[in-house]
């Protein structure tokens, strides 16, 4: 009974192994071979490896096609030797990682040679590690670039670009709190900075404090002369505002949107919405 058991779990095994599920975040790929899902009409799926560029962030280097037939992967023989690189961001799809039964089957190297040209010297310098913990809160991964980012707080917290680095990544997870500790004492050391005063603003918003998250704001806008910053900033009061269905506060904000807002921007794409739904329940 054991043997028929055994028998019949490696060839569930082998069957699972033939499918890939395509629910990894790129970022948790990285220095893995993976696969992206197939697009709508394509029969083929795109096979690459996932690495960081010290300079881009996160890259995918194609390294050519599979095809699913005969119920497996197979890969396709590659008809050009041309370098594609496609840099990865927030709106990249999530990937499947290629098995390592698979990577040897393709003949793949697991770590390939050209990879140690991506690894970048000195990489425990500080500036170095901000650096890459700020390609990451860009690609989106947040959580991933919070671990460098309070490490290097603890050894300099006033390090150029650290604090607006660790409050955005704050932000984006959530941890609004968190954020208004870390931006107040950036302000406290810099009252000048633009940024700061925009991530607090965003924090404050989140944390239903509008009266201090205008507060914030409107410094921020003080502090600049672009005129995306200020729809930026702007918009962000008056969907508050919107949703708090305080007409008075949102024409105020609304103003400065079209003000500063291009026509086609996304910013007046939701001044429109707001102005079409105004009178909607909440």
């Amino acid at each position: 009974m054991k043997k028929y058991l055994i028998l019949f779990i490696s060839i569930i095994n082998i069957a699972f192994a033939q499918k890939l599920s395509f629910d990894t975040k790129f970022y948790d790929a990285e220095d893995k071979w993976v696969v992206f899902d197939k697009k709508e009409k394509q029969n083929t799926y795109a096979l690459g490896f996932i690495y960081f560029d010290p300079q881009f962030g996160y890259t995918f280097d194609y390294a050519g096609e599979l095809e699913f037939k005969n119920n497996k992967f197979e890969r396709l023989p590659r008809l050009d030797t041309t370098t594609i690189k496609n840099r990865l961001d927030i709106n990249t799809f999530p990937v499947a990682i290629l098995p390592d039964e698979k990577v040897k089957e393709f003949k793949l190297d697991p770590q390939p040679e050209w990879l140690k040209n991506y690894k970048l010297e000195n990489s425990d310098f500080i500036e170095n590690r901000i650096r890459r913990a700020s390609l990451m809160n860009g690609a989106g991964a947040s959580e991933k670039a919070l671990k460098i980012l309070q490490q290097a707080y603890i050894e300099d917290p006033h390090y150029p670009g650290l604090e607006f680095e660790l409050g955005y990544a704050y932000n984006a997870i959530g941890s609004f709190y968190k954020a208004v500790i870390v931006l107040n004492k950036a302000i406290e050391n810099d009252p000048i900075n633009f940024w700061y005063y925009r991530e607090l603003g965003f924090s404050l918003k989140h944390l239903n404090n509008l009266p201090e998250a205008e507060k914030a704001y409107r410094k921020a806008i003080s502090l600049t002369a672009d005129k995306d910053h200020i729809a930026e900033v702007a918009i962000n009061m008056a969907q508050s505002y919107f949703h708090t269905k305080d007409k008075v506060n949102f024409d105020a904000w609304r103003k400065i949107v079209v003000e500063n807002a291009e026509p086609d921007s996304q910013f007046m794409a939701y001044i429109q919405y707001f102005d079409e739904n105004w009178h909607k329940p909440k």
